[in-house]
């Protein structure tokens, strides 16, 4: 059985200028027991689909079912079998690491041992021990993100909606937290993930969407996402070149200040050549997801609506 399933299901909003569709008949399907990773720029969809998922938002129409149980209709059901970092979240500033991760699997039921036992693990395995007996208040943005995430994780539910769970993280401290992640999952937990880092999403994931104005464009591996660039090749200059002195060498992309082009490995040597005697910088490397997600969608993960809109 899937343990996420969602049909035609759709969100529309009354925007400024009329009606702004946030889902437009997302169907998706989610395995029990897999790492699925949501992708999608902000104001795409992601965070709409998971708070109709978890229960937070009514949808316009259509429907998601949870382990065979409609969201809708059967929402405190739900919500037992259940826990979510919203993208949103905040800690309770006088509430320790020890104490919002004790207390949380307290309320979810969990006898005192078992939540001073699980409360330990977690902590250890977050790398929140030398801040545990520390308020929020005094924690770094990353430290509160990890603290909420140490929640979630710990409660051992059956479906894991991780909105945007690393953000504001450092890299090692990422990498924490995937390992927890992965634990979760080998433990029997189904993971829903959104992210920004597709690094992430490369490492982690199972099976991933990719979302953009509220349709799912691709659902797949990340490996067959990146098999559809046609290119090999990705090179990056810090300016010094016109768009259409590349474009004849392979797809081109405007991203951190200079040009991107992804092209096939004959023309590196060329290319790298032309560099080199502008005295431009140039970073070489094969294509990753980031070339795909920009294959797909028109444009990078980062770039923002020129509008506001749902996320």
């Amino acid at each position: 059985m899937d343990a996420l399933r969602a049909r035609s299901l759709s969100k529309v909003y009354d925007g400024r200028r009329g009606r702004v569709a946030a889902l437009d008949h997302v169907d998706l399907d989610i395995r029990t027991g897999q790492l699925f990773g949501f992708l999608g720029r902000n104001g795409a969809g992601k965070t709409t689909f998971i708070k109709i998922a978890s229960g937070l938002l009514i949808p316009t129409s259509g429907s998601v079912e949870l382990f065979g149980v409609d969201v809708r209709t059967r929402v405190r059901e739900v919500r037992e079998r259940i826990a979510i970092v919203p993208q949103e979240g905040k800690p309770f500033y006088h509430l320790t690491p020890r104490e919002h991760v004790e207390e949380y699997l307290l309320v979810r039921g969990a006898s005192s041992e078992t939540a001073r036992d699980t409360t330990d693990r977690i902590v250890r395995a977050m790398g929140l021990t030398p801040y545990a007996s520390t308020p929020a208040m005094f924690l770094s943005g990353g430290l509160q993100q990890r603290t909420l995430v140490a929640m979630v994780l710990a409660s051992g539910a059956e479906f894991l909606f991780l909105d945007e769970p690393t953000l504001g993280m450092d890299p090692f401290a990422r990498r924490q937290v995937w390992d927890v992640i992965r634990h979760a999952v080998r433990a029997g937990s189904t993971v829903l993930i959104t992210t920004h880092y597709l690094d992430e999403a490369e490492q982690l994931t199972d099976e991933l969407a990719v979302i953009e104005g509220g349709h799912v464009l691709y659902k797949g591996s990340a490996e067959a996402l990146k098999s559809k660039v046609r290119r090999e090749v990705r090179l990056h200059f810090d300016g010094g070149f016109s768009t259409q002195e590349l474009t004849p060498f392979g797809e081109v992309y405007a991203e951190r200040g200079g040009l991107t082009v992804m092209t096939t490995r004959s023309r590196v040597e060329e290319l790298t050549r032309a560099a080199l005697e502008r005295r431009i910088a140039v970073t070489v490397g094969p294509v990753t997801l980031e070339e795909a997600f920009l294959t797909l969608v028109g444009r990078s993960i980062e770039e923002d609506e020129a509008e506001g809109g749902a996320t």
